[in-house]
This record gives structure tokens, sequence and C-alpha cells, in this order.
């Protein structure tokens, strides 16, 4: 039990910290000097949200079919691959700030023209956006806990937890590989 507490403390410091180093990079100015791979980031980072999709589900299929190791493997990956996200998402964000979604000219500046031009499809981006990045907030703890609990073995409340978890995590992962394919064509890079 002592155990448990610990962890879920860890784990609850470890969501605020998240939380407030994304926070700060909207806050902190970016470095002038910027290195050349940042740009190759947004690419990664997408490619690691469509790969942790389909790990996801992935591991739904083993676990219905009561493969415990394969499903154990494939979420530690997803898990390894999710954390890599979110070095490269800080990163990218230190030094790039905000694309604006629209700005066919790159120039960060939207114009009447290229408001008009995507139309609707801004507002539908920025729900897509708005759900992806609160759903990514809640589902950091969740994601901590239910690993922690299947890791440790305790199966009812790890299944407890996944019931919640699994679904949003599969969301926001989706989602995140389709804001890159809605956003990428802005990049002023």
């Amino acid at each position: 039990m002592n155990n448990d507490k610990f962890f879920l403390r860890l784990i609850w410091i470890v969501t605020a910290v998240v939380l407030a180093v994304v926070i700060a990079l909207k806050l902190v100015p970016p470095p002038s000097n910027k290195p050349a791979f940042i740009y190759l980031l947004p690419h990664i980072i997408g490619g690691i949200n469509a790969v942790c999709s389909v790990l996801l589900i992935i591991s739904l299929i083993f676990i219905k079919k009561g493969n415990i190791s394969a499903h154990k493997i494939t979420n530690i990956i997803t898990f390894i691959l999710s954390a890599i996200f979110l070095i490269f998402y800080i990163l990218f964000h230190l030094y790039e700030k905000d694309t604006k979604f629209g700005d066919l000219d790159h120039n960060g500046i939207l114009s009447a023209a290229e408001l008009a031009a995507v139309g609707s499809t801004r507002y539908v981006y920025f729900f897509i956006l708005a759900t992806h990045i609160i759903l990514a907030v809640v589902v950091l703890p969740l994601i901590l806990v239910s690993f922690y609990r299947g890791l440790t073995m305790q199966v009812e409340l790890h299944r407890k937890i996944v019931r919640w978890a699994y679904p949003v995590w599969l969301y926001v992962a989706v989602t995140g590989v389709i804001v890159y394919l809605m956003i990428s064509p802005y990049y002023n890079f």
C-alpha cells in the first residue's frame, strides 16, 4: 500500500510538471538559434501518434484474446513512444510557436481571403484541436495510473481505470494524427 501511495503521488507530480511545462511553452519566447532538426519533429510526432493509435488497437486485441504478455509488451512500447512524443512536442514548441490554421502564404497573419478559403473547416479543426488538448491533459494521469496498475498486476483496479483511459487515449492519439494532417499544410518551414 505504501508503494501505491508513493506512485500515485509521483503520478500527480509528473502530471503537474508536464502541464506546467506545456503552459510555460506558451509564455516563454523561443530561443533565437534553432537546431536544423527541429522542423522534422512535427512529422515525427504525427508518425508517433499514428503508431500509438495502431498499437493501442493491437493491445486491445491481445487482451481480448487473453494474451497478457503481448498486451503488456505492446503497452510498454506505446508508453515509451508516448513519452518520446511528449519530449519531442516540448522540444518543438520551445523553438516554434503555434502555426495558424489557414495561413496559406505562411506569413503568420490570416487575411480575409485566407479565412474565406478555409471556411468552416477552421471550426472543425479547432473543435478537434480543443478536444484533443483537453483530453490529453485529462488522460495523462489516467494512463500513468493504469500503466502502474497493469505493471503491478492489480488487474481489477487496472480494468476499472482502463475503461476510461483507453478510449480517451485512443481518441487523443487518433486526433493527434488528424490535427497534424490538418495543420501541416500551413507550417511555415
